[in-house]
C-alpha cells in the first residue's frame, strides 16, 4: 500500500506529460486578472456582481468539455486499435507466409526472409508517414539498397510497400508454390494493412471542426474573466488564487483534448508508434531463427504416454 500511495504522489506531482507547460501562461494571466479585480473592490468600486454567474452556466460549460474531450480520446483510442490490428496482421501474415509457401530453389528461402522484413518495413514506413518524415535509416536496413532508393521518391511509402509484398504472393503462386485458396487468405491480411494505413490516415487529416474549436475557446475565456467579478465580494483577496485554480482545471480539461486527438507524435501522451514497430522487429526476428532451425524428425514425434494402471 506504501508503495501505490508513492506512487500516486509521483504521478500526481509529475511534470513530464502532463499540460501545465501548455497552459500555465492563461492560468498565471487569469489569477492575476483575479487579484486586480480585488484591488479595485477593496477601493471600494462597484465591481462585485454575482448575477454575471448566469451568463454561462456551469453545467453548459462542462458538457462541452467533456464533449471534446471524449472526442478526442475516440481518436486516440480509434488509433490504437488501428496500430493493434497491424500488430496481429504483420504476424499472421509472416505466420503464412512461412508455413504456406513452398520453398523450391535455395535463393526462396532469402526471399521469404527478404518479404518478412518487409512486412516490418509496411510498419516502419507508417509511422514515419503518419509523423510527416521521410524515409531514413530505420528503414534502409529492413530491404535492398534498390527498393530503398525507389521508396525514397514515393508520395505514400507503406503503400508501395505493400505493392511489393503483393507482388511477391502473386509470383509465389504463379509458381505454383502458394496455392488460389491460401493467396487469397494471405491477400486479405495484406488488405487489412491497407485498411488499417487508411483508418490512420482518415484519423490525422480529419481536425476537430474549427467553430467547436474556437467557440468553445471564447466560452472558456469569457466564464473565466467573468468569474473573478460573481466571487470578489465573498473572497475579497483570495479571487485571484480560486480564479487561478478554476481556469487550471478548465483549461487543462481543454488542452488533454488537444494532446491526445493526433495519437501519432512523440509526445508523452501519443502511442508508443516506436516501441511498437520494435516489437514487431523482434516477433520477425524470432521468426525467422525459429524457420532457419529445421527440427529434425525425432522432434515432431509425440511423447510416448505411460501405461495405463
Amino acid at each position: 500500500m506504501k508503495v501505490e500511495r508513492m506512487q500516486w504522489l509521483q504521478i500526481a506531482f509529475q511534470y513530464k506529460g502532463s499540460v501545465i507547460s501548455s497552459i500555465y501562461k492563461r492560468v498565471i494571466g487569469c489569477g492575476l486578472f483575479g487579484v486586480s479585480v480585488s484591488l479595485l473592490y477593496y477601493l471600494k468600486l462597484p465591481v462585485s456582481q454575482p448575477i454575471l454567474g448566469t451568463i454561462i452556466p456551469s453545467i453548459v460549460l462542462g458538457l462541452l468539455l467533456v464533449f471534446r474531450t471524449n472526442t478526442a480520446y475516440d481518436r486516440f483510442w480509434e488509433g490504437r486499435k488501428f496500430w493493434g490490428s497491424i500488430v496481429n496482421n504483420v504476424r499472421n501474415l509472416a505466420r503464412q507466409i512461412l508455413v504456406s509457401i513452398d520453398e523450391i530453389s535455395p535463393k526462396d528461402k532469402e526471399n521469404k526472409i527478404n518479404v518478412l522484413y518487409l512486412l516490418v518495413a509496411f510498419a516502419v514506413a507508417t509511422k514515419l508517414h503518419l509523423r510527416s518524415e521521410p524515409v531514413n535509416n530505420e528503414l534502409e536496413e529492413l530491404m535492398s539498397s534498390s527498393k530503398y532508393f525507389k521508396l525514397i521518391n514515393m508520395n505514400n511509402p507503406p503503400l508501395e510497400i505493400a505493392f511489393w509484398i503483393g507482388d511477391y504472393l502473386q509470383r509465389q503462386h504463379s509458381r505454383n508454390c502458394l496455392n488460389s485458396y491460401q493467396l487469397i487468405s494471405i491477400q486479405e491480411l495484406l488488405n487489412n494493412l491497407i485498411d488499417n494505413l487508411g483508418g490512420c490516415e482518415r484519423i490525422l487529416k480529419t481536425p476537430m471542426p474549427l467553430a467547436y474549436s474556437i467557440h468553445l475557446k471564447q466560452l472558456l475565456l469569457l466564464y473565466c474573466l467573468l468569474l473573478p467579478f460573481q466571487m470578489v465580494q465573498s473572497l475579497e483577496w483570495w479571487t485571484g488564487a480560486v480564479v487561478a485554480l478554476v481556469s487550471f482545471t478548465l483549461f487543462g480539461i481543454e488542452a488533454i483534448g488537444l494532446e491526445i486527438e493526433n495519437p501519432f507524435g512523440y509526445d508523452a501522451n501519443d502511442l508508443p508508434l516506436d516501441a511498437i514497430c520494435h516489437t514487431m522487429k523482434r516477433n520477425i526476428d524470432d521468426l525467422i531463427s525459429l524457420s532457419l532451425n529445421v527440427r529434425s524428425p525425432e522432434d515432431t514425434e509425440l511423447p510416448l504416454l505411460p501405461p495405463e494402471c
